[in-house]
This record gives C-alpha cells, sequence and structure tokens, in this order.
C-alpha cells in the first residue's frame, strides 16, 4: 500500500475545510493550475450544461425598461434577471395551467349535472 493514502481522520479534516478555502480564496486561486479555455471548449461546456439541465437558449424582445426592472428585482433576490425570468415564467405557465384545468373541470361538472337534470325530469 502507498505511503500517500491518508488515513480516514486526516481526510475528514480536509473535506470538512474545503468548502471554507474555496470560499476564502486557498483553493482555486492558483496561477499554477490557471488555463484560458478556448471558445469552443467554453461553447461545447455551456451547450452540455444546457443539454444538462434540459435548457433551450431562445432569443425574446422587451422593453429596455422591463429589462431594468427585471434586473433590479434580481439582484434584490441574489439572482441574475435571466433565472428570474425563466422562474416567472415557470410560475406564470403553472398557475395558467391549474386555472385552465379546473375551467375544464368546472365546464365538464355543469354538463354531468345537466345530464342528471334531464334523466330526472
Amino acid at each position: 500500500m502507498s505511503n500517500n493514502v491518508n488515513k480516514p481522520d486526516q481526510n475528514a479534516s480536509l473535506i470538512a475545510s474545503t468548502d471554507a478555502a474555496w470560499e476564502e480564496g486557498v483553493l482555486g486561486r492558483s496561477e499554477a493550475h490557471v488555463k484560458i479555455s478556448s471558445e469552443a471548449s467554453a461553447a461545447a461546456f455551456e451547450k452540455e450544461i444546457n443539454e444538462a439541465l434540459e435548457l433551450q437558449p431562445i432569443s425574446i424582445r422587451l422593453n429596455k425598461s422591463l429589462i431594468e426592472d427585471l434586473k433590479m428585482i434580481a439582484e434584490l433576490a441574489g439572482l441574475g434577471y435571466q433565472p428570474l425570468i425563466r422562474q416567472v415564467l415557470t410560475r406564470f405557465t403553472d398557475c395558467e395551467k391549474k386555472r385552465i384545468l379546473r375551467q375544464v373541470h368546472s365546464e365538464e361538472m355543469k354538463k354531468q349535472s345537466g345530464k342528471k337534470a334531464k334523466k330526472v325530469a
């Protein structure tokens, strides 16, 4: 067995300090480990992320004032404005689907009660 293998208690202390080390910049800011990524690899990475999250880039034209308002709201919420827009659209879509289902259900119930009334008469 190699002498480089850490004992379990040593690994635990390394893992416990990792989050803080990243946040404080002890890890992840060494020039020895920096490399410039090409535009092609950055585009491929973005494509992988979009596919993994099932995201599809779209183009939409919005009023400048609306974009500024969304950016302000997003900043207050601690988000980017595009994730905020995604949340807004998701909430709206969920509510609309529920509203449509309630409406269809209500219309079906009215039809059913109308049929029952005709049978009784």
